[in-house]
């Protein structure tokens, strides 16, 4: 049976949901938030719901066509509504530590060479994860309230209310985003850790 309804969300940027709604990007590169569970980051669910967070996006952090579209707002500060349009298949999770992935996946997401060092700098023990995100748009979206379970360094929410997924059409084809999974894993090739 086809599921219609979720209520599992992911975190992220909203820039970066933004360029995943847009076909611009099928990746997301995480390490966790800081409330992770153990401390590491783990995959909960591999159907989520995309929901956009302000506070910590970093204009320096990404490339400059990406840089202008962060407006920076002030520490605490969430919007009273938040709109979610968009929801994924996480249907790759590549976990990494070579850094010589930074110039050969560049050309795939958002990001620019010093967030992804940074970002494999951060807890060195523990892997980068690049996600690979089949996004589809909502057919309608959908304004909910903030509420503040929602809000903390933590990648993964469940909202109160589940959200219909049904008639959501896929940002990309099936055959550009294989051809895009099949480019980045030839990439990465053997360079994934386990």
């Amino acid at each position: 049976m086809e599921l219609t309804t979720t209520f599992h969300a992911l975190k992220e940027w909203a820039v970066a949901v933004n360029a995943l709604e847009s076909g611009k990007t099928i990746m997301l590169l995480r390490k966790g938030g800081i409330h992770e569970q153990g401390g590491r980051f783990q995959v909960a669910h591999d159907r989520v719901l995309l929901y956009p967070t302000y506070e910590h996006q970093q204009s320096f952090l990404l490339k400059t066509e990406y840089s202008h579209l962060v407006h920076p707002v002030t520490s605490g500060w969430h919007p009273e509504t938040v709109p979610i349009s968009s929801w994924a298949d996480i249907t790759d999770i590549l976990p990494v530590v070579d850094e010589s992935i930074v110039s050969d996946i560049l050309p795939f997401h958002i990001w620019n060479e010093y967030f992804i060092s940074d970002r494999l700098k951060w807890k060195p023990r523990q892997p980068l994860y690049i996600l690979l995100l089949r996004v589809h748009r909502l057919a309608a979206a959908q304004e909910i309230p903030y509420l503040p379970i929602y809000g903390g360094c933590k990648s993964w929410i469940d909202l109160q209310q589940p959200i219909d997924i049904t008639n959501s059409e896929p940002v990309l084809s099936n055959g550009k985003y294989g051809e895009l999974v099949k480019s980045i894993r030839g990439l990465i090739g053997d360079k994934l850790c386990v």
